[in-house]
């Protein structure tokens, strides 16, 4: 696409710009798009302005055509990125370049990255693969590693003397560990050559070899010939067209000097054979490509995996004398479907059935065994549903869809268990009953006769909920006589005033009343109008010396709440002596004046109550059936309205039913009610799925009959009456019989003629004239089934193993040979140790020399083998198995029998294979040592326990009497968890778990009762007056406080001591003529705030006068409100929430927090509730609240898998292998999943066989009497058993043990027996064998790999046999090549110990391979060499190589082959210098760069002559001083000369 974006169009002072181009547009994909891109025209200050002022005809395009991309072209278009180029050096800024190369240097490298079509590789548009994929990047950086030198290993030792006698010649060779990399140096000499001296010659020494060529390519006979030769050899097939042609070779004569020469200087009986049969060679040819298949995914969908398509092609010619095969007949690619006319493809996803009922027994079972029978549970639990794989609908209906195999649903599982709740029905809880009320008419509003009924009644404190539970009775009735529903309560009495306005004596009290109804409720007073009022009360003001009486108490509680004839109720009051009467006056009553009793509850105790029976069934009603409505598949309710009923009957308390008139009818509960009908769901199930496939192929000769099978799923199960499931979930049936399979063989027919070599070829070669000698022939093959029907060849290709041979070697015999029949077999051992076996052949055909051919030295017509002794030892191998349990029957540990147990714990065996070993310890089946092939071994898998505790205590007492408390309960440790039980919660330092709830305690629950106070006691008594000071006393008692008042005495400390009242004190007791007053009222209530502002008073009466001239005491006593005092502020007080509260009948799930609401005084006193609610105080806290028990959940597992194939077919690590999976995670405090998730077993022991090559043969010439050239070396190839194991290079055995495997060696299927090689003639220069591929090897740099890769290197090293023909030697050759698994490698210096004055230095690599050859160092023991170590870098790593140089005043005496040999003292002048007079020795010495140069310390700077190199050469400046001292002699000769 043309780029116009950098288009600018210039006139004068004015020009137009473009923008950027737009999206593509249009109505179709692909290249009939359109975009546009705007254009303006600007000044050259940058305003725009009209388009008119821009030069029009130079207006860049604002719009072209473009590709226009959809979403279908990802499977057409994608990028083609090639690969990164070599890296090149980046230009620094710095051209100078580090004197020491540490890591690299710092490159870059591009690639190639195009847009193609993806069918033909066309490049398309870079935007069209853009849209989709951003464009690779096409630049990197990268590294050039330091150079690399070549590495070779040590010398290998020295080779024989080529010669036997006289002087000749020995090597040694070495090889190359590292290649050369990077641009090191290249590989040093592999080879080292040295004289060698033998015992002198007795006998001239051959200077001539015969030298046999190589054969000759295999040439076509004369046109003329070849019908006729051929004629016997053509095969009847289209797929091979077999040839035999003919080759050569030369035989001469060749001098040590490398020279040819006549064959008269050799000297041969014969001459050797030139010629020989051989096979035109013909490759492989195939027809071309067919056509791709269609794509096996013929529907389009992005998500799923994509198809695949096929073609082929045929053999047209097999291969003949090829070593190349044929190349691959049949090619797959991956496919997409597309185009208009292209379905979706079918998807698939999970469907899952309805949530089972939501269950707690599971739960309970995993926990508490005791607790597992239990009914009516509640709380958390567990329910499950199942999972099917259905086809997805595009629109998709919730319906009832078919099952398909679950293989074809990829998504995620869908979760199959989830932890549900069942709520807990909350117990009806009712309050105390009220006091009995007054006899009252069952209805006033309807008065009848004179039946009535006294009432008395409670009230529900907590509404049952989440069950069917029943409130007990509400009301209590007893019959009475003469009822009424409004009476007058008296409230108290008015002052007593005496009779005829006198001021004291007998008088009346008027009592003060309201109208109450049958509640107590006051009302209206008109409603009492019916009501007798009640009469004024006799009373007695006293006059003074009158006795004084105190006011009467108020009434005891009532000592029975009914009457019979055996119990009566009683209440009493008393009243106490305040004053003694003086004289005159009227005198104190006697004791049991101050006691008054009358009688209460004089109702019989005959009670009545209404009881009501459990709610029925829920009936339709049919009067309202226009209501009813049919239910969804899903069970969503819409229910019908039907009616319950239940019974209701009178009961008599204790004696059980009685007619219902006996309790009020107006009160009679309801038994009839309306309810909701649960809706009908009938059971769902999905169709049946598709039978499963029969196989399609065809099945193995004996296979069994195999069944199909379809299922299908309940997803409804019925309730409520509806229609049930089918029995049948699941049908099979069998399968037809499947064609039974053909196997193929390769039919092998008779061989041919032997074909020899043309007469034209082999007529000049001696005994011509006779027609018998080697040659070839050939043979039929055909493909065969193995009922032996014909087949096509390809069948045999694909199932029937490799190609026979086509042709073989043949023999004609001669005259004169010998012709013998092949080895028969050996015969059978008998089976005794020792014995012997044997095998024959005959002589065949006329021979001239029979007599020779008889010779049975010379050919052996018997052979005689002995029979191994067939002794057999087992031995176990490997490691133990882990603890298997037994399938099937099971014994758990200690009778514990515990859900999931038989899968995780109990008595099993383990098991350890075993191997069995014949007398040349060859390993062979188990069954020749009487053995399964396993030691067993019982063992235990331990059963886990879970963490056991005691039920919970009862709860303790509220910790307070009023107010909120606390109150706790426990459980305690009874047994530890172990094997992976549950675990146990946090437990306290004494191991228990305590439950801690707020309590509220009604402050009025438990009172202080007080009897009235004795007569005052005076202390001195005056007998006259009996007035004075004294003490009195009072009982004081702690009461149950209940409806009707104060029951049941208790103990003291259930009542608030800080409230006890006074049970003594002191007291004055008035003389008959002073005032009487009454006791003191109650104090007034402080008015809130408590500020000290205000003041509280209480009063008291006179209650009789004092005598003339005496006054009474104030009547009123006041004292100031203190805070805290008598004063106190009140306020809510919250506490903390309780824990998680759960029914009695729930072990886990939802429950209640809870808190309480205290009334606090100020001083920090919890008192009751009223006096927070008195004042009105608001209430914002939310007493209860929500919350969760996490279910504890055991992990559940999975059925153990049925055990896996063996790992290996064969050998002594095979092991088999079962898994199982978690079905239910763990949770809570669940018993956690156990860790082993699989097993292994070892497989049985069972010998390995293969196939195997034994050694090449030396090379060697076939020709008699030639010495040297091309010949042949052989190998053989036997079967050896083996363990299976890598490092086992397997023992022979006989080949009857692998008549089954197919011969492959190293991957190849070509097994290659013999091969040609070369014999080098003496005086020849040759290259050896290819050494061993090297170890690979990365590049590294300190330890770290820098990513090249590894490379492995093998070499050739050079052979001379004689020195005058080094001119002719090949190179020495070094091969590399990329591999695998690499390490980094370092180098070290190593030597061994001092022996005298000497020791040997070598460098050896880090895993212990030499690199150099040894050093012997003879120096002075102190005076060790430098040890110089030259880095040479790689990518990642120096590697180093290692020469030595001698110490500081020592000179290095070198070798021959340039090792150092010895270190020399070098004699050293001294020349005293100015700074040190002892003497500053100055040497010179050739120094190591890399080296600093040091100073010994107590010693002056020296300097040392040192004439030679490191390499044991003079050095130059010797060189030059030479020349200097000869110029410098000739010149004083000469003047010597011319002086004379």
């Amino acid at each position: 696409m043309e780029n116009k974006n950098n288009e600018v169009c210039n006139i004068s002072i004015f020009s137009c710009f473009p923008g950027p181009w737009g999206r593509c547009m249009g109505d179709e994909c692909g290249p009939g798009g359109i975009q546009t891109r705007a254009v303006w025209c600007a000044h050259v200050e940058g305003w725009t302005t009209l388009p008119t002022n821009c030069k029009q005809p130079e207006r860049p395009d604002n719009q072209q055509s473009c590709f226009r991309v959809c979403d279908w072209h990802k499977e057409l278009y994608d990028w083609q990125i090639g690969s990164w180029n070599q890296c090149r050096p980046v230009l620094s800024r710095s051209h100078e370049k580090p004197l020491e190369c540490v890591r690299g240097e710092e490159g870059i490298q591009t690639r190639d990255i195009t847009c193609i079509q993806k069918s033909n590789g066309v490049p398309a548009e870079d935007v069209i693969c853009e849209y989709f994929e951003p464009k690779p990047r096409q630049e990197q950086g990268c590294l050039i590693p330091c150079r690399q030198d070549c590495i070779v290993a040590e010398f290998a030792p020295w080779s024989e003397c080529s010669k036997t006698c006289g002087n000749g010649l020995q090597h040694r060779t070495r090889h190359v560990v590292a290649p050369p990399q990077f641009g090191g140096s290249a590989c040093p000499n592999l080879t080292e050559f040295q004289i060698c001296q033998s015992s002198p010659c007795t006998a001239e020494e051959s200077l001539y070899s015969l030298n046999v060529g190589p054969w000759s390519a295999c040439s076509v006979p004369h046109s003329r010939q070849i019908r006729n030769r051929n004629r016997q050899n053509r095969q009847e097939n289209k797929y091979w067209d077999i040839q035999i042609g003919y080759q050569t070779r030369q035989v001469t004569c060749t001098h040590r000097n490398g020279k040819t020469a006549a064959l008269s200087f050799c000297k041969q009986d014969k001459l050797p054979i030139t010629f020989q049969s051989c096979v035109i060679t013909k490759e492989c040819q195939v027809s071309e490509w067919s056509e791709w298949t269609p794509c096996s995914k013929t529907c389009f969908d992005m998500t799923t995996p994509k198809g695949n398509r096929t073609r082929s092609r045929t053999i047209k010619q097999l291969p003949i004398g090829s070593e190349s095969e044929c190349p691959q007949l049949e090619e797959t690619e991956q496919c997409v479907s597309q185009g208009d006319g292209v379905a979706p493809c079918i998807t698939y996803g999970w469907r899952t059935t309805e949530w089972t009922e939501c269950r707690v027994d599971p739960l309970l079972s995993q926990q508490d065994k005791r607790r597992g029978n239990q009914t009516a549970l509640c709380g958390g639990g567990i329910q499950t549903r199942e999972m099917y794989c259905v086809q997805k609908c595009v629109d998709f209906v919730l319906t009832a869809s078919r099952p398909v195999d679950r293989r074809l649903c990829t998504g995620p599982l869908p979760s199959t268990s989830q932890l549900c709740h069942i709520p807990c029905p909350t117990e009806c809880e009712t309050s105390a009953w009220s006091a009995w009320g007054p006899c009252t008419y069952e209805s006033c509003d309807d008065p009848q006769a004179k039946k009535g009924f006294k009432l008395r009644k409670r009230r529900i404190t907590n509404e049952p909920t989440g069950g069917t539970g029943n409130c007990p009775h509400l009301l209590e009735a007893i019959p009475c006589e003469e009822p009424s529903c409004y009476n007058w309560r008296i409230m108290g009495l008015e002052e007593c005033i005496p009779d005829n306005e006198k001021p004291c004596g007998p008088g009346t009290q008027v009592p003060v009343v309201i109208c109450v109804n049958s509640d107590g409720e006051e009302v209206d007073r008109q409603l009492c109008r019916d009501a007798i009022y009640p009469v004024p009360v006799v009373c007695e003001a006293p006059c003074p010396k009158d006795c004084v009486l105190s006011v009467w108490s108020a009434w005891s509680s009532c000592s029975h709440t009914c009457s019979g004839k055996t119990t009566e109720g009683k209440q009493m009051r008393a009243r106490s002596i305040l004053a003694y009467a003086g004289e005159g006056g009227i005198q104190c009553p006697n004791s049991s004046a101050l006691q008054e009793a009358r009688s209460c509850n004089e109702h019989s105790c005959t009670v009545y109550h209404w009881q009501t029976g459990p709610w029925g069934q829920c009936i339709e009603d049919t009067s309202v059936s226009a209501f009813n409505s049919s239910a969804s598949w899903n069970g969503e309710a819409t229910c019908s309205v039907g009616m319950q009923t239940r019974k209701v009957i009178c009961v008599r308390v204790n004696v059980g039913q009685v007619g219902p008139k006996k309790c009020p009818e107006s009160l009679r509960p309801e038994t009839v009610r309306p309810c909701l009908l649960p809706c009908r769901k009938d059971c769902i199930v999905t169709p049946f799925s598709d039978w499963t496939l029969c196989p399609s192929s065809c099945q193995e000769g004996g296979a069994t009959v195999k069944k199909q099978s379809r299922h299908r799923v309940i997803i409804q199960l019925p309730a409520n009456g509806g229609r049930e499931c089918p029995d049948s979930l699941f049908e099979e049936k069998e399968c037809e019989a499947s064609p039974v399979c053909y196997s193929y063989r390769w039919k092998t027919h008779k061989w041919r003629r032997c074909q020899l070599v043309p007469w034209y070829v082999r007529q000049d070669s001696p005994g011509a004239h006779e027609t018998c000698g080697p040659g070839l022939q050939a043979r039929a093959i055909t493909c065969r089934r193995q009922d032996g029907g014909q087949a096509d060849i390809s069948e045999c290709l694909k199932y029937a193993g490799p190609l026979p041979s086509l042709t073989q070697m043949c023999q004609i015999p001669c005259q004169d040979d010998c012709q013998f029949t092949n080895w028969s077999k050996f015969s059978s051992c008998n089976g005794d140790c020792g014995g012997v076996r044997t095998r024959k052949r005959t002589l065949v055909g006329k021979s001239k020399k029979r007599d020779k051919c008889k010779n049975s030295q010379l050919y052996p017509l018997i052979e005689n083998q002995f029979c191994p002794c067939d002794k057999y030892s087992a031995q176990p191998v490997g490691n133990w198995s882990d603890c298997i349990l037994p399938e099937g029957k099971m014994e758990v540990l200690l009778g514990m029998k515990v859900q999931g147990d038989v899968k995780e714990c109990g008595q099993g065996y383990r098991y350890q294979a075993m191997a069995c070993y014949d007398q040349n310890n060859r390993l062979v089946e188990t069954s020749r040592c009487n053995s399964h092939g396993y030691i067993e071994e019982a063992c235990i898998i331990p059963c886990p326990s879970d963490c056991k505790l005691s039920e919970w205590s009862n709860w303790s007492r509220c910790s307070k009497s009023c107010g909120s408390g606390v109150k706790v309960r426990s459980k305690w440790l009874r047994e530890k968890p172990y094997n992976g039980g549950r675990p146990c919660p946090k437990l306290d330092h004494v191991n228990q778990v305590y439950e801690v709830v707020p309590c509220h305690s009604d402050c009025s629950q438990y009172i202080w009762v007080t009897e009235p106070w004795s007569v005052c006691k005076v202390t001195n008594v005056d007998l006259k007056e009996n007035c004075g000071e004294g003490v009195q006393t009072r009982k004081v008692r702690c009461m149950l406080n209940t409806a009707d008042g104060p029951s049941d005495t208790v103990e003291d400390y259930l009542c608030d001591p800080e409230e006890m009242p006074l049970g003594a004190r002191k007291c004055t007791l008035p003389c008959p003529e002073d005032c009487v007053m009454s006791e003191w009222g109650s104090w007034s209530r402080c008015s809130l705030p408590c500020n000290g502002s205000s003041v509280r008073e209480r009063s008291a009466e006179s209650l009789r006068q004092p005598n003339d001239g005496k006054s009474c005491p104030t009547s009123t006593e006041t004292e100031i409100c203190t805070l805290n005092k008598n004063c106190y502020h009140y306020d809510y007080n919250v506490t903390d929430w309780s824990t998680c509260q759960l029914s009695e009948k729930a072990v886990c799930g939802n429950g209640i927090k809870t808190r309480m609401l205290d009334c606090v005084r100020s001083d920090g006193k919890s008192v009751d509730l009223k006096y927070c609610e008195e004042l009105g105080l608001e209430k914002t806290w939310q007493m209860n609240t929500s919350c969760v028990v996490e279910c504890p959940v055991n992990c559940q597992l999975s059925d153990w898998s049925p055990w896996s194939e063996c790992s290996q077919t064969c050998g002594l690590t095979g092991k088999m292998i079962r898994r199982r999976t978690i079905n239910q995670p763990f949770q809570g405090d669940g018993r956690p999943c156990p860790p082993q998730m699989e097993q292994f077993k070892p497989c049985p022991v069972k010998p390995c066989y293969r196939w195997q090559y034994g050694q090449w043969s030396a090379c060697r010439v076939e020709v008699k009497d030639a010495q040297c050239g091309e010949g042949t070396r052989v190998r053989n190839i036997s079967c050896v058993v083996f363990d299976g194991s890598i490092e086992d290079v397997g023992k022979a055995v006989d080949e009857e043990f692998c008549g089954e495997i197919e011969p492959i060696i190293d991957g190849n299927k070509k097994i290659i027996l013999e091969e040609t090689c070369t014999v080098p003639c003496p005086g020849d220069c040759y290259l050896r064998e290819w050494s061993e591929w090297s170890l690979c090897q990365l590049t590294c740099v300190n330890g770290e790999d820098l990513g090249f890769g590894g490379i492995q290197v093998r070499s050739r090293a050079v052979i001379i046999q004689e020195l005058e023909n080094q001119h002719l030697c090949p190179e020495q050759a070094l091969e590399t090549r990329p591999c695998n698994d690499g390490q980094c490698y370092e180098y070290k210096w190593m030597a061994s110990p001092w022996k005298g004055s000497s020791r040997t230095v070598w460098c050896q690599r880090s895993d212990g391979l030499n690199v150099t050859g040894t050093v012997q160092v003879s120096t002075h023991q102190n005076s060790l060499p430098v040890i110089h170590v030259v880095m040479l870098y790689s990518s990642q790593k120096p590697v180093f190589f290692c020469y030595t140089v001698c110490e500081d005043g020592y000179t290095e005496v070198m070798s021959s082959d340039g090792t150092l040999e010895q270190c020399t003292l070098i004699p050293v002048v001294v020349i005293p210098t100015m700074e040190d007079k002892k003497g500053d020795v100055k040497t010179s010495r050739a120094v190591n760069p890399t080296q600093p140069s040091s100073n010994q310390s107590g010693r002056g700077r020296t300097w040392f002559l040192q004439p030679f190199g490191p390499d044991g050469r003079l050095k130059t400046w010797v060189y030059g001083v030479a020349a200097g001292a000869f110029v410098l002699l000739i010149f004083i000769v000469s003047m010597i000369y011319l002086a004379w």
